[in-house]
């Protein structure tokens, strides 16, 4: 059985346009996913990345065409590419705290923070927000709170254990056995098809 680092950031687009397509490849490998959301602008920081705060004006411009021609492909609303960047440790720390308690939908936990964030332009380290996405995944809500302490600390490590693994982006997913890395969601085919040479 293959195992899959799945390393992400909730506030990233492409993390929202890879909807539950990871979870339906894993599923139809039988691959084991851990989720490992991360702070992205401490990963550009450590891996010679740029802000998009710092980026070149054309390459924003280009971002902004790239992220509305993949909105309409995939068929995943996104009114408004523009909203202000959020504090995304909040959302990140349930995630955490979830996968660790259990007996929910995690791929849709992470799917529901990215989608209200692009989708809807909400603010995703509203706490009101995060319990309602934890609740409708079939969590308790109130990890939202209890999961504050542990979340902290993995998603320190997870950044850490992203760099030490090559990672560079959002979302990166890494399948541990044979260290083959594929970043973005624009590439999942190609993990379909290499989880398809492993069985």
């Amino acid at each position: 059985m293959s195992h899959i680092d799945y390393y992400f950031s909730v506030f990233s687009p492409y993390t929202y346009f890879a909807g539950l397509r990871l979870e339906e490849i894993a599923t139809r490998h039988g691959a084991q996913v851990t989720y490992r959301p991360l702070d992205l602008m401490a990963l550009f920081d450590r891996t010679g990345g740029t802000r998009p705060a710092d980026r070149h004006p054309s390459r924003m411009q280009y971002r902004n065409q790239e992220v509305t021609r993949w909105s309409q492909k995939l068929g995943l609303p996104m009114p408004n590419i523009s909203v202000p960047v959020p504090n995304a440790a909040p959302a990140s720390y349930a995630i955490i705290a979830a996968q660790k308690a259990g007996g929910g939908d995690l791929g849709g936990l992470v799917h529901a923070i990215a989608r209200a964030r692009w989708a809807e332009g909400r603010d995703i380290a509203e706490e009101g927000l995060i319990r309602a996405a934890l609740e409708a995944n079939g969590f308790d809500g109130n990890l939202v709170t209890t999961g504050l302490f542990d979340g902290a600390i993995a998603y320190e490590k997870n950044l850490e254990d992203a760099v030490a693994a090559g990672v560079f982006g959002s979302p990166f997913y890494v399948v541990t056995d044979t260290d083959q890395r594929f970043f973005g969601q624009d590439r999942l085919a190609f993990l379909d098809s290499y989880l398809g040479t492993c069985a």
